[in-house]
């Protein structure tokens, strides 16, 4: 019994200890490029070394970290072709379902978006990044909830940490800020709507981060 306990204890160690990098990673606190030292790590979340040791594994599997031998571990920058791609397969699966986000879209689920909407509005403003990021992942978390494909909705989620350190990135300027907050309501007013056409193109808009067309 005793070692049933130690070894759960130990898994809720490494899973916290991979949160707390994945999270470092995402919202830039430990940019693109940065090397990741072992003892730095353990200090800076309190943990042991297997522990740090795991976390980085499994964030090497995620494509989030690089192991380059004899040197170490260093948060994966991305190089513009590979962003260019995960773009790409994202425009295909979330547009693919737009149909399905239709449908299901009841008066109480459309609601629901635009508080998260408002959400994320409000988090532009007055949020962490941390903060900020995790308003805009719940709006979209819900939107893709839509098509009632819970493998999908995880597969986006996995395919969305491999773009490292995404807030930055992603809202580099007040402008960009200000027009991925009126997507957000534009898609909810697409979805109410009906309007396929309208709610495909906002989605590949909002994913390829590009100017709306005039």
């Amino acid at each position: 019994m005793q070692r049933d306990e130690m070894a759960a204890n130990q898994s809720v160690d490494t899973r916290d200890v991979t949160d707390f990098l994945l999270q470092d990673i995402l919202t830039g606190t430990l940019p693109a490029g940065t090397w990741l030292k072992q003892i730095d790590l353990e200090e800076r979340y309190d943990c042991t070394r297997p522990e740090v040791r795991r976390a980085l594994d499994r964030m090497t599997q995620k494509r989030l970290v690089q192991h380059i031998p004899n040197r170490g571990y260093q948060v994966h920058v991305v190089d513009e072709r590979r962003s260019q791609e995960i773009s790409d397969i994202r425009v295909i699966l979330e547009t693919s379902v737009a149909h399905l986000m239709i449908a299901h879209a009841t008066p109480e689920a459309i609601e629901a978006l635009r508080a998260l909407a408002r959400q994320f509005d409000d988090m532009s403003f007055r949020g962490s990044i941390l903060e900020h990021y995790d308003a805009n992942l719940a709006f979209h978390r819900a939107l893709l909830e839509l098509a009632r494909n819970r493998e999908l909705v995880e597969l986006v989620s996995e395919i969305r940490q491999r773009t490292v350190s995404a807030p930055v990135s992603q809202w580099r300027t007040r402008a960009r800020i200000e027009q991925s907050a009126h997507e957000h309501h534009l898609m909810v007013d697409a979805l109410e709507a009906g309007d396929l056409a309208e709610l495909k193109r906002l989605i590949e808009i909002h994913i390829r981060q590009a100017p709306p067309k005039a």
